[in-house]
């Protein structure tokens, strides 16, 4: 065996016994999430002190039991559960005080509940209530909420987001309390006769409490830009504390540069391809060939099984990774309702691969542009991104390679790692038409935009209409794709830093994948461990895989290389 063969052979083999070493961290982990989940289902009303002040205690507690763990005796595995755990912690401690902080703000609205939390909490254990004073409470807090109301419209709320909490502890309440009263009602026939008809009022009562809470606020708040999309920036101070839990060394305006710099690279590689399909420098034009390229209606299913065999097969001959034969076998088809469609109008994936297209009852317009959002060309670098070895590999082998790090999934690991493999085909020369190239970077530069958008949205520099405006006019997208993109960042449960995560996570992982190939690794060693390692921050992984040092206070130092070529 030569030199070279045998060193690569050691090095795979450190990094197998490596692999295999279980973390003795493994099941706190586990009892962390687990103790999590239990509190969760217990204290449904998530806007209340009682919620507060018990997950404050909870993080304190857990804070304690960290701090008496022997971290000098653990392996490097288990070091990098503690950091894992303890970010983990303080990233919820931290947007449970942003909550607490907001709640307390406005508590004031929900005085008139203070004779009803009571009969929530002892609902838990099943106590028997004083059915007729029950029944009288929720009279009085009836008659209570009507002046409260008119005591609220003489001093409306700041802006539109206070508003908006203050609404959403009626709401909270309100599931609490219909949770409690569905338990009893029908069963206890003496709390079914006294109660239905003041519950009755009384909820109906909340709803509109918390529907004129939710517009009380001062004019001079803008809620809606006139894009008809609400969403809530968080601010630069919760942007920079996020991006030091998420393990990112860098300032949004750090970001928001780079993102600018690989913006302008993906214009011009966009022009070469222009210039290839006779175009010249109009870029727009060309791109307007390519979403033309569409596959009629009812043929979309069978072009995206075509993309998927071409790019197993360029990513199997090359040797690029493990690809296990189960995986392969049980991944999905599932096409996107017309509903969703609004919000994702591109396919998305995971354990199956959702398909975007049109149905019958959508309008001819709206057909005509989920159709030429969705052309092959412009599909060509996302479908192993959602399958293979994008998300469904994933999904795959973390249901089955230490699973207990679920609760350290980040965006940057999750998106980054599929993003990641459209760099690595992009410089394997994979796209090899210039309408696949343009497909491709059609792709990249709109992951450049998502963080100049999503940063800039965040620290009150950009509106909604904005962010789609430069989806329109700097990246190509037809209007409702682009409208659709901007809801679905703002509007859904996304947290603030997902957008950047794509293309900062596939750096992050390219720049470790060099690392690795100058230390003697192959690309295959590098990738099949990364899938085995599970999920977490990749500069958590870097450690883990080059054994750097770590302490109990590990904090984000990584300058990551955000070069790509």
């Amino acid at each position: 065996m030569c030199f070279k063969k045998a060193g690569i052979f050691i090095t795979a083999l450190i990094g197998s016994l490596a692999t295999a070493q279980n973390s003795k961290l493994a099941d706190l982990v586990t009892e962390f999430e687990a103790d999590n989940w239990a509190l969760n289902r217990t204290y449904i009303v998530n806007e209340s002190q009682e919620y507060y002040q018990r997950y404050t205690k909870f993080y304190s507690g857990w804070e304690k039991k960290m701090a008496d763990i022997d971290f000098s005796a653990l392996s490097q595995q288990g070091k990098v559960d503690y950091v894992l755990l303890k970010s983990l912690m303080q990233k919820q401690a931290y947007f449970l005080n942003q909550d607490y902080d907001g709640f307390k703000e406005v508590s004031e609205v929900t005085s008139f509940a203070n004779d009803i939390f009571p009969f929530i909490q002892e609902r838990r254990r099943g106590k028997k209530p004083d059915a007729k004073q029950l029944a009288q409470t929720f009279q009085d807090a009836t008659a209570a909420i009507d002046s409260e109301m008119e005591s609220w419209k003489s001093k409306p709320f700041k802006d539109w987001q206070t508003a908006d909490k203050a609404s959403g502890l009626i709401v909270s309440l309100q599931k609490g309390l219909e949770e409690a009263y569905k338990f009893y009602y029908g069963y206890d026939p003496d709390f079914t006769w006294w109660v239905e008809k003041p519950y009755q009022k009384l909820n109906e009562k909340l709803t509109a409490y918390a529907e004129f809470l939710k517009e009380n606020y001062s004019e001079g708040s803008v809620k809606d830009d006139g894009s008809g999309i609400i969403g809530k920036p968080v601010g630069e101070a919760a942007l920079k504390e996020s991006l030091a839990l998420e393990f990112i060394p860098y300032s949004p305006e750090q970001l928001i540069q780079t993102a600018e710099e690989q913006f302008e690279w993906c214009k011009n590689e966009m022009i070469k391809a222009s210039r290839e399909m006779g175009y010249g420098k109009d870029w727009k034009k060309a791109l307007e060939h390519v979403k033309n390229t569409y596959v009629p209606a009812g043929e979309q299913p069978q072009a995206i099984m075509d993309l998927y065999s071409h790019s197993v097969d360029f990513i199997e001959e090359r040797d690029l990774i493990t690809l296990p034969e189960l995986a392969k076998e049980t991944w999905g088809m599932q096409m996107m309702s017309p509903e969703r469609q609004k919000v994702s109008p591109f396919f998305l994936g995971g354990r199956d691969i959702i398909i975007s297209y049109p149905t019958m009852e959508m309008d001819h317009n709206d057909k005509l542009m989920s159709m030429r959002g969705n052309n092959p060309n412009f599909s060509f670098p996302t479908v192993q991104h959602e399958l293979l070895p994008g998300h469904n590999l994933q999904y795959f082998m973390t249901s089955r390679h230490k699973s207990y790090r679920r609760p350290f999934s980040t965006p940057f690991w999750t998106e980054g790692w599929s993003l990641y493999w459209e760099i690595i085909l992009w410089n394997k020369e994979f796209p090899q038409t210039p309408e696949q190239k343009m497909g491709m970077l059609f792709w990249r530069i709109h992951r450049c935009a998502r963080i100049i958008f999503s940063l800039k949205f965040h620290l009150g520099e950009m509106t909604p209409q904005e962010c789609i405006d430069l989806l329109v006019d700097e990246v190509g997208h037809e209007y409702a794709n682009a409208e659709a993109e901007v809801r679905r960042s703002f509007t859904t449960s996304y947290p603030p830093l997902y957008q950047l995560a794509y293309m900062m996570g596939g750096l992050q992982f390219y720049a470790l994948r060099n690392e690795m190939l100058e230390k003697g690794w192959t690309e295959k060693q590098f990738h099949d461990r990364v899938m085995l390692e599970g999920r977490m921050p990749v500069e958590i992984l870097r450690a883990l895989l080059q054994d750097l040092p770590l302490n109990k206070n590990y904090k984000t130092k990584w300058k990551f290389s955000t070069e790509f070529n």
